[in-house]
């Protein structure tokens, strides 16, 4: 009878405990469970309600770690169903933290706040990151601020993480490591750029190279050294004068406190070779210089360790006018020049290599003045005439009208070619425009001077020998010269009707007045009209006139009479 009583109270008890416990846990939920026991691998976890389930060790370990749990301890697990086939329940830690974490890092996503995590394995295009349960990705260009080959030291040791994305929905996280280093960089860079000043010198150690400058670290904060303030003369790249590791003193130039960005010098802290340059560099002084550089436009030459000039490229050569500055000098060679100007405010200085050479044209009017003779190579010929090559590599032009006497120069310059050896006078030389005119027909002696045609002049009657008929008149030569001349149709005659050239023929002889004869312009004017003009004003002013009763006729008549007898006694 006692114990029946007993067992009764003991049942009562426990059904008051099972509705005091608040009866069957949710399923989908976080709930508290206790350790009960543990079982190789897996923990027994009484969750409540009678209802027990087992979880892996490892969900209670961090990523690389064994897991302490021990009888008795109270844990949070994720209930997933209350009773399995094997009725228990189906638990898991894992999702119990995931559910957790997500909260505290959606928290810290709206915050802009970071969270701790692991990277605990490789996939593909990056990492995978444990945040307290609930795995995130971390993007390869994300992990520093310079791309790194080994990460491995990274691995299993808890790190801060700036998260970038998280989506809930689909469980996704995108977290960066390398926005956490360079927001902490920015910090460090803030702090120490307070600490330095304006043309304050420093030393620092060489930490990068690259072609147009070294980045030199200062003590946690890199400044940049360029290549144009390495030195004062010209370095061309910075391994001439650094190597990564080397210690070197430099001066803060300037410091942009919004960038952070230092720019640094080495030249100065040496003295400034352009103080007193003038005095040093007088212009039309020569000095021997180092060609530094050579471009499209000229040639830099060093005169002395910071100190460069240019030597324009029409100052290198007096006769070398388009050509590269490459194919005078080269790179290396030593080479002499003149001052042509300084300008120590620019820090400019202009030089002339032609200027320490002879003047080609002075030499050449030295040794050929004008009226000598000269011969050269037909170098180019051109609509205005032909460009020879002459001693001391000038050139001299035979102007289309000094190419013959007799015929236009449009048709001589044909019977030329590049590459003939030409003989030509000299006649004259312009040092200060670098010209040269030459003669060919020069050569010859001029018809107009020479023989019976020097004693020719304006109103002497020539006879003249038809050389050819045109319409528009007569080509003819005067008879015991090399003189020709054209009689226009106008000219043939006095009578209109007698102006017809077809009255002549190729080789008849005629007589005619000179009617212009200018040794300077070589024009010879003929015309066999003002002859007969002047023979009928002369008739009339020796034989009579009308108003003596002779006819006109008559006159002439006893005028040529007393012409061919004068011809015959001759």
């Amino acid at each position: 009878m006692a114990t029946a009583t007993a067992t009764r109270e003991d049942f009562a008890k426990m059904l008051e405990e099972s509705f005091t416990q608040g009866g069957t846990p949710s399923e989908g939920t976080v709930v508290k469970g206790k350790i009960v026991g543990i079982e190789k691998d897996m923990a027994v976890i009484d969750v409540g309600a009678k209802t027990e389930g087992r979880v892996a060790l490892r969900e209670f370990a961090a990523p690389g770690r064994q897991s302490d749990l021990k009888v008795g301890d109270e844990v949070e697990v994720y209930l997933e169903r209350v009773e399995n086939a094997l009725g228990e329940a189906v638990l898991s830690r894992d999702k119990a933290r995931r559910e957790e974490s997500w909260g505290k890092l959606e928290k810290a996503f709206n915050d802009n706040q970071k969270v701790q995590g692991v990277i605990f394995n490789q996939v593909k295009g990056g990492f995978t990151v444990d945040l307290d349960g609930a795995v995130a990705f971390l993007p390869r260009s994300q992990v520093d601020i310079r791309p790194i080959r080994d990460v491995t030291p990274l691995m299993n040791n808890p790190q801060q993480f700036q998260i970038l994305k998280m989506d809930r929905r689909r469980g996704n996280i995108v977290v960066s490591r390398r926005t956490v280093l360079e927001e902490t960089r920015a910090e460090q860079r803030q702090e120490l750029v307070q600490n330095l000043e304006e043309g304050q010198v420093i030393d620092g150690v060489v930490k990068n190279i690259t072609d147009y400058g070294a980045f030199v670290d200062l003590g946690g904060i890199d400044g940049l050294l360029h290549v144009t303030d390495i030195a004062w003369r010209r370095v061309n790249h910075p391994t001439e004068v650094l190597n990564i590791g080397q210690q070197v003193k430099v001066k803060i130039i300037k410091i942009n406190h919004e960038t952070h960005r230092i720019s640094l010098g080495m030249k100065q802290l040496l003295d400034d070779p352009w103080q007193g340059i003038e005095a040093k560099y007088p212009v039309g002084a020569k000095f021997k210089g180092r060609v530094t550089n050579i471009t499209d436009y000229g040639a830099f030459v060093e005169l002395e360790p910071g100190i460069e000039g240019l030597i324009h490229v029409s100052e290198m050569s007096w006769t070398k006018k388009n050509v590269h500055p490459g194919k005078i000098v080269s790179t290396s060679q030593e080479v002499e020049v003149q001052i042509l100007e300084v300008d120590p405010v620019k820090r400019r200085i202009s030089l002339g290599l032609k200027q320490t050479m002879r003047n080609p044209w002075e030499t050449f009017v030295e040794k050929h003045p004008p009226g000598s003779t000269v011969e050269g190579e037909v170098k180019n010929k051109t609509e205005f005439g032909l460009f020879l090559g002459l001693d001391g590599d000038v050139d001299g032009m035979v102007h289309l009208s000094d190419l013959d006497w007799k015929r236009p120069g449009e048709q001589v310059i044909e019977e030329y070619k590049k590459g003939d050896m030409v003989k030509a006078q000299v006649l004259d030389v312009d040092v200060e425009k670098e010209r040269i005119s030459l003669g060919i027909k020069q050569l010859a002696g001029d018809p107009m001077s020479s023989g019976a045609a020097g004693e020719l002049k304006k109103g002497s009657v020539v006879t003249c020998e038809v050389t050819d008929v045109k319409e528009a008149g007569l080509d003819v030569k005067i008879v015991g010269t090399d003189l020709a001349a054209f009689i226009k149709r106008a000219d043939l005659a006095r009578d209109r009707a007698e102006q017809r050239p077809e009255r002549f023929s190729v080789g008849q002889k005629v007589d005619a007045r000179v009617t212009q004869f200018d040794r300077k312009t070589h024009k010879v004017g003929i015309s066999i009209k003002a002859l007969e003009v002047a023979e009928e004003k002369e008739a009339l002013a020796q034989y009579g006139s009308a108003d003596s009763g002779a006819s006109l006729g008559d006159i002439l008549g006893a005028a040529l009479k007393q012409r061919e007898t004068e011809k015959t006694e001759d």
